[in-house]
C-alpha cells in the first residue's frame, strides 16, 4: 500500500509555543502510523503574504489591468506562477490531508496563513466556477483547522459575549476550504491554553493523540451539496425553489450559512458524527 501523506501548514513565531507542541504531537504520532508527514513553517519559510504581480514569471497575459486571479490562472497553466507557490502546489497534490495549525487572530487566521491561502490555492489549481464545493478539485482530499484561541470556550457560545464559534468559522470552513473541494474535518480546538495550568495543557495534546489514531477515517462536516442549486448565472446560483419549500418545514437552517432565516443547525461547524470530543472540546474555566 502507498505511503499516505498530509500536509501540517503551520503559523506560529515561536518554537516553544503551545501551537509548536500540537504541531510536534501531530508529526510525531501521524509518523508512528506510517504517514509521510510534511511542514510549511510559514515563519520560519518567510512566507511572503502578499498577492502581487511578483507571484508570475514573465509577461503579463493583460499589461493594461492586473487582475490576479486571471493573472495567476493563466501563469499555473503555462509554468509561470513563483518558485514558491510551485513548492507549495507540489506539497497539496502529494496530500491526502492538510491540517492548518494556528493561533486564531481576530476571529480568523494569521496574516501569514490567510496570504498562503490566496496564493497557493490559484484558480484553476484549486477551485473554478465549474468545480466547487462537492464537485470541487480537492473533493478527494481533507482538510481541518487545528488552532488555540485567546478567549475560554463560553465567550463562543451563542450566548458568550464573542458570539457562536459556528459562525466564525464558516467563511473559513465552507468560504475557503470546502469551496476548493475538501471534505472539511471538525476543528481541533484548543481553548484559551495560555490561560490554563499544565494539567490542563497536558491533558489537550493527549486529546489531540488520541484523536489523531482515527483522525483520516473520520467522517467530515455536512454543507450543502450543489445538487440543491440551480448553478447557472441565470438562475443566480440559488437554492431551487421546490428544494428551499421544502427545507422550510424544518425546525433549523441546512447550514450555518445556508440558515434560511431560522435557527442554526447545532454545532454545524465544530462537530461530525464521529468526532472525538475529548480532544475538541478540551477547556478550562478561569
Amino acid at each position: 500500500m502507498a505511503q499516505k501523506t498530509v500536509l501540517i501548514v503551520y503559523a506560529h513565531q515561536s518554537p516553544g509555543s503551545f501551537n509548536a507542541a500540537v504541531r510536534d504531537v501531530a508529526i510525531e504520532e501521524l509518523r508512528e502510523q506510517g504517514y509521510r508527514v510534511l511542514v510549511s513553517d510559514l515563519y520560519a519559510m518567510k512566507f511572503r503574504a502578499e498577492a502581487t504581480r511578483d507571484d508570475i514569471t514573465g509577461d503579463l497575459k493583460n499589461s493594461e489591468l492586473f487582475q490576479y486571479g486571471d493573472e495567476t490562472m493563466h501563469a499555473w497553466k503555462k509554468g509561470k506562477l513563483s518558485d514558491d507557490i510551485v513548492a507549495e502546489h507540489r506539497k497539496v497534490e502529494e496530500a491526502e490531508l492538510i491540517i492548518f495549525q494556528f493561533p486564531l487572530y481576530w476571529f480568523s487566521v494569521p496574516a501569514i496563513m490567510k496570504g498562503w491561502m490566496d496564493r497557493v490555492l490559484t484558480q484553476g489549481f484549486a477551485f473554478s466556477l465549474e468545480q466547487m464545493y462537492d464537485t470541487g478539485i480537492f473533493k478527494d482530499k481533507k482538510a481541518m483547522l487545528s488552532f488555540t484561541t485567546g478567549a475560554i470556550q463560553t465567550m463562543f457560545r451563542p450566548d458568550g459575549i464573542n458570539g457562536d464559534i459556528n459562525v466564525s468559522l464558516w467563511p473559513i470552513q465552507n468560504g475557503t476550504l470546502h469551496f476548493c473541494g475538501f471534505q472539511v474535518l471538525a476543528p481541533q480546538i484548543f481553548w484559551s491554553p495560555a490561560h490554563c495550568p499544565l494539567t490542563v495543557r497536558t491533558a489537550m495534546l493527549d486529546g489531540w493523540r488520541e484523536r489523531l489514531k482515527g483522525l483520516l477515517e473520520e467522517q467530515p462536516l455536512t454543507f450543502a451539496p450543489c445538487e440543491l442549486f440551480d448553478l447557472s448565472f441565470k438562475g443566480g446560483f440559488m437554492m431551487w425553489p421546490e428544494v428551499r419549500k421544502e427545507k422550510e418545514a424544518l425546525p433549523f437552517g441546512l447550514t450555518t450559512g445556508h440558515h434560511l432565516g431560522k435557527p442554526l443547525p447545532p454545532d454545524n461547524q465544530i462537530s461530525a458524527q464521529s468526532t472525538k470530543e475529548s480532544g475538541a472540546k478540551a477547556d478550562c474555566k478561569k
